[in-house]
């Protein structure tokens, strides 16, 4: 059965199942989608600090 993606607890659930697995960019992007859905400008804040946004690589 696919998994779906109905609630910003969905979101949240699978970013800390790609944060676990060391999936960090994965992880980020399904929190800013989690933290989008969510309507209190606190705990979207929460959520984005419990993700932070991975480094760049930097180019030579």
């Amino acid at each position: 059965m696919p998994l779906t993606f109905n609630t910003a607890a969905d979101y949240l659930d699978a970013a800390r199942e790609m944060a676990r697995s060391n999936r960090w960019a994965l992880a980020r992007l399904l929190a800013e989608e989690a933290a989008d859905q969510t309507l209190d400008p606190a705990q979207a804040a929460r959520i984005l600090a419990e993700f932070p946004a991975p480094n760049r690589r930097e180019e030579d």
